[in-house]
């Protein structure tokens, strides 16, 4: 047993001095893994064949031994792989998911942390906005809740606002969630979802392509988005502005042969411009969590799925005139007095009362909009 670790492990140590040789992108990477198979080969080979396929820079670099940093790096990966749970994937495994496999640049190394299995499962993609409005994040959490009781997988980027209520909501399900990050994995980014991170590493699964110790860089994040969609079956946009990050997933899935979903919003919120730009392109327009797994053909494992929209506790809310006079649209106090003939106190008041129940969120500008 001992021989066959040291074995996985100098293997490993191969794959990540291949990916950190000077002039060795992820496309020559792959286009000497084409021509001589693992890289032990590639390091093996000699000069004339090498130069077949890469540039005379690349390969002479290629034999060299790696220099103290590449050799610091590789230590530290071994002693990290060898704590329990924590998981190196090359392209060689057997355990690499088969759906990053299918995309143009899978990652040559892939850190896992948590549930290994999940990486196998039936994944769907659940993305939006940071800022996220109070109805994105209830949506984004309900149906992920309801979507992984019905057996998907839910993955995610780990960022704040829709990102994290779709995890929450993941984590709810028999499906659990599945974390993509943009920094090293044993860096947790943002900070603020320190906890939420521990969560997904004992229930679920975090995955990462970068080395230990990559810090947060704005560049990374959004190459780290191919492997969200890259793993799911589809991707589901909550609520996205017009230039938001998550366009970005949902082109990356188009280009996949992935399934697009986009849940539609207020004209008047530039929250929903995203999404109903994409409905426009040709996305999947979605009013509930059964609309995603009948286009999935998942149906039969929804019947247990819990239900889209959380209660408000009040049934007698809803039928409040200043909810009636709201509608769902976002609406200013004043508008909301002279449709209900009240003054502007008694209006405040009364929107006051409505926004601690959780019924209306206060949105900027001073507009209110209704959230149940």
């Amino acid at each position: 047993m001992a021989g066959k670790e040291e074995g996985r492990f100098a293997d490993l140590a191969d794959w990540i001095r291949l990916e950190r040789t000077s002039g060795v992108g992820p496309e020559t990477a792959r286009k000497l893994l084409a021509a001589f198979g693992l890289p032990e080969n590639i390091f093996s080979a000699s000069l004339s064949s090498l130069h077949q396929v890469v540039s005379e820079r690349v390969a002479q670099a290629l034999p060299c031994a790696p220099s103290d940093a590449t050799q610091a790096l590789i230590d530290k990966t071994i002693e990290w792989a060898s704590q329990p749970g924590n998981y190196v994937l090359t392209l060689a495994d057997a355990c690499y998911p088969k759906t990053l496999l299918e995309i143009a640049d899978p990652p040559l190394i892939l850190f896992a942390k948590g549930r290994l299995e999940l990486l196998s499962c039936r994944t769907l993609a659940v993305v939006g906005s940071r800022n996220a409005s109070a109805q994105g994040v209830a949506n984004a959490e309900k149906f992920s809740e309801a979507l992984s009781q019905a057996g998907l997988t839910i993955v995610s980027g780990l960022a704040l606002g829709i990102d994290t209520a779709a995890h929450l909501g993941g984590l709810r399900g028999a499906g659990s969630t599945v974390a993509v990050i943009g920094t090293g994995i044993d860096i947790v980014y943002p900070a603020r979802n320190r906890g939420l991170a521990h969560q997904i590493a004992e229930q679920g699964c975090i995955v990462s392509e970068y080395p230990l110790g990559t810090p947060a860089i704005a560049s990374n994040f959004p190459r780290r988005n191919r492997i969200i969609s890259g793993l799911s079956c589809g991707v589901l946009v909550v609520e996205a502005a017009a230039q938001s990050g998550s366009l970005i997933t949902a082109r990356m899935a188009a280009d996949q042969g992935r399934d697009v979903f986009a849940i539609p919003g207020s004209i008047h919120s530039p929250l929903s411009k995203g999404c109903h730009q994409l409905i426009k392109q040709g996305a999947k327009l979605v009013e509930s969590a059964q609309d995603v797994l009948g286009e999935l053909g998942h149906l039969q494992n929804s019947r247990d799925a819990a239900p889209l929209h959380p209660s408000t506790g009040d049934d007698a809310a809803s039928g409040h005139p200043l909810l009636l006079a709201m509608g769902y649209d976002p609406v200013d106090a004043d508008t909301l007095a002279e449709r209900c003939m009240l003054d502007a106190a008694t209006v405040s008041a009364q929107l006051l009362e409505l926004e601690l129940a959780g019924l209306v969120e206060l949105m900027a500008g001073g507009m209110y909009r209704r959230l149940a």
